[in-house]
């Protein structure tokens, strides 16, 4: 297969200052968990990308000073030799696959935290920070001068490390040079404030020295925040006017410009909400007056758009970060003319929210290999082969884990591996949670997995075949997987009571889970309805807001202090509440509801509960918890001698029917079990890298047990088509 001629501008080597890149593909700075506190995990997640045809990979935001603390959450750093050392290990891993290593400076000012160092941070003015909460000191002219020092000594030991870019980053809010030029962040009256020359000023001088201090051993890239989207105040930065001054004053200092809009929670745009490269108006009315190239993300995954965007010269290089968390091989793929092999980002930012949430290590809906290259030894692309392939497997239950587990197996080379699936189609759940709004995207978890397992030979996809223990036990396989899910509860038993709602069972007939209404397609009687979030994710707010869109007078109760709280972490909350609110939602947090009674709800504040309350309600929908449809492993693990009678040598169980939990961590336990099923207790999840020092111990000490039989891997990927060069 060759490369579709659409596609080839794709391809095109271009120049960045000093450096070339091999083609117009980048992986922007993006957040990992990993920063230098594990540098083995961060090398092989960025080595990844580069293996995976990407021209240039990118660091996460990499503190230049002390002061740019943001603990909890886990940055790169650059201020010492031991931040170069961890470092180093990914720009090697970049460098063998051809291609730039980059890093994305940064100074965090007002949104710092200090949590480690217990340092106070320097901002333009002295404003408090929404995102950490934390405030700063007003930069004097001796601190400008001594934090643009510290981003020239990060950036010298950058290019002694061996980085190819440089970035001195003004974008997403938590970049010093941008604070500078926002005037909601900068209130100066000196010559770094006011007008557009002087709020550009910081960042321009500390360009000028970094440049003057890296030489032409990097290429130095200018992160910018074109606009910031959601302020209408008479303070907004805005393109059309702020951003085409600052390309216009900086053009020719910088030799790539990597452009974004708005904050983080615009920047990271979920599906729910945003179209892919939704930027490009923006960046349209600043292309006149950049000269050098323009890289920006846009939520890429589609060919077509891609060359559309650079052959349209809207922007030169395709930036990325989600889509490459979700496919690293994005670039091979499309030159080897498998567009159909990408597997899509969903847009549903579990990656972002990991981070969010205090700095947790990186994760993926769809790729269930991301953060784990090092540790687990994962490669998204190859697959080790069993030694005893012949070995039937039965797989019941065709969900998220169930699906991955069957694409892993078909790809390792096991010859006979059947997966069954109740219902009339594969998908379990994610079939009709993608009906919800905004969510369509996610049908591509199904969609992905359903393609690669047509094109497994040693797979069987077998659809409208409920099994029972007798008919598992009949079946003839050795290993049996169950992957049954998980439903929601329909007594209202919750994280906050723990027991069923009071009058649930009297008056059923008022009360629905999210799957009576849509899979049962039951009726919601009436005109008031509540909705009951314990959730706290997407569901209870998704089902509010289809209610809504329906005519239905929706009262959305919680007892967390803000409406679907984890909505925050993946970024998308803010936007939620929003819709919430235009459709007239009556959203009322900090409230646990009690007992249910023809057509009232009851119940209390959260934290006094003699503060009661009532609801009207003609139907009340239950998302309180999920219950994990264990039935069928039960029955089939109480009686061990008789699976051995029929030749069952293991039961196992994953997803959903073990835990319930988001899709990213189904679909993960799938792959998981998949990979280490012919393991010595394959209900034992092998070991992994810790990347833990403990003290006394030597280098060589070192995960020295694990590495042997974990790194690397052949490659005997049956879907993929491999380019024998390569």
């Amino acid at each position: 297969m060759s490369t579709d001629p659409r596609h080839a501008p794709l391809f095109e080597p271009i120049r960045v200052g000093p450096k070339m890149f091999r083609n117009r593909f980048y992986v922007a700075p993006h957040c990992s968990g990993l920063g230098v506190e594990y540098p083995g995990a961060q090398a092989y997640l960025r080595g990844m990308r580069a293996e995976g045809g990407w021209a240039a990979v990118n660091t996460e935001y990499c503190a230049v000073d002390a002061e740019s603390d943001d603990a909890p959450w886990v940055q790169a750093r650059l201020i010492d030799r031991r931040d170069e050392a961890n470092l180093c290990l990914m720009v090697e891993r970049v460098h063998e696959f051809d291609a730039l290593a980059g890093v994305q400076l940064v100074y965090m000012g007002a949104d710092h935290t200090g949590f480690v160092t217990r340092l106070p941070a320097g901002g333009p003015s002295q404003v408090t920070s929404a995102m950490s909460g934390h405030s700063c000191y007003a930069l004097d002219k001796r601190d400008i001068r001594r934090i643009q020092k510290s981003y020239v000594d990060a950036a010298v030991r950058a290019r002694d490390v061996g980085f190819d870019l440089v970035q001195v980053a003004a974008r997403e809010g938590f970049s010093l040079p941008l604070q500078f030029l926002w005037r909601y962040w900068n209130h100066r009256t000196d010559e770094y404030g006011g007008s557009i020359e002087n709020r550009t000023r910081f960042w321009r001088e500390t360009i000028e020295q970094v440049r003057e201090a890296v030489g032409d051993d990097c290429a130095i890239v200018a992160g910018f925040c074109l606009d910031s989207f959601n302020d209408e105040s008479e303070r907004a930065f805005s393109v059309n006017e702020d951003g085409i001054a600052v390309v216009e004053l900086l053009d020719d200092l910088v030799d790539l410009w990597d452009m974004q809009v708005g904050h983080l929670e615009d920047d990271v745009s979920s599906s729910r909400f945003f179209e892919p490269f939704w930027q490009r108006s923006y960046i349209e009315q600043v292309r006149p007056y950049a000269k050098k190239p323009i890289a920006a993300v846009g939520r890429f995954t589609d060919p077509e758009l891609m060359a559309k965007a650079v052959e349209d010269g809207v922007i030169d290089i395709i930036g990325a970060a989600r889509p490459a968390i979700a496919d690293p091989f994005i670039p091979t793929k499309i030159k080897e003319g498998r567009g159909d092999d990408i597997r899509e980002c969903i847009g549903c930012n579990i990656c972002v929210s990991r981070f969010n949430n205090g700095g947790g290590r990186i994760v993926c809906t769809q790729n269930a290999t991301v953060g784990e290259e090092y540790r687990r030894g994962w490669h998204p692309e190859r697959f080790n082969t069993p030694d005893e392939v012949e070995k039937p497997i039965l797989i019941v239950g065709a969900g998220p884990a169930g699906m991955e587990c069957a694409r892993v197996l078909g790809e390792r080379g096991f010859e006979n591996v059947h997966l069954v699936e109740a219902g009339p189609e594969v998908g379990g759940h994610v079939n009709w949670v993608s009906r919800l709004p905004g969510l369509l995207t996610w049908r591509r978890v199904v969609e992905y997995r359903e393609s690669q397992l047509a094109k497994l030979d040693n797979v069987t996809v077998i659809t409208n075949q409920p099994m029972g223990v007798e008919d598992v036990l009949e079946y003839g396989a050795e290993t049996v997987v169950v992957a049954t899910g998980a439903v929601w509860d329909p007594t209202g038993t919750n994280p906050i009571t723990h027991v069923p709602i009071d009058g649930v069972e009297e008056y059923h007939e008022m009360v629905l889970t999210p799957e009576s209404i849509m899979v049962e397609n039951r009726e919601v009687a009436g005109d008031s309805v509540v909705v009951y979030d314990c959730d706290g994710y997407f569901m209870g707010s998704s089902i509010a807001e289809k209610l809504a869109s329906d005519g239905k007078k929706v009262t959305l109760i919680c007892p967390a202090d803000q409406v679907g709280s984890y909505l925050f972490f993946t970024d998308e909350g803010g936007h939620v509440m929003h819709s919430l609110l235009s459709l007239g939602v009556d959203i009322v947090p900090s409230h646990v509801v009690t007992s249910i009674r023809p057509g009232e709800v009851q119940g209390h504040h959260s934290y006094h509960a003699e503060r009661t309350r009532t609801w009207a309600a003609d139907s009340v929908v239950l998302v309180t918890q999920r219950r994990s449809r264990t039935d069928l492993y039960a029955d089939l693990t109480a009686d061990i001698d008789r699976l051995g009678a029929n030749g069952i040598e293991h039961v196992l169980r994953i997803g959903d029917c073990v835990e319930p939990r988001v899709i990213a961590e189904s679909v993960f336990d799938g792959h998981r079990l998949a990979r280490e099923i012919d393991g010595p207790d394959p209900a034992v999840p092998l070991p992994f890298i810790r990347e833990q020092r403990i003290l006394g111990w030597r280098e060589d000490d070192y995960d020295d047990e694990l590495t042997h039989k974990l790194l690397p891997l052949a490659p005997v990927s049956r879907t993929a088509v491999t380019d024998p060069a390569r």
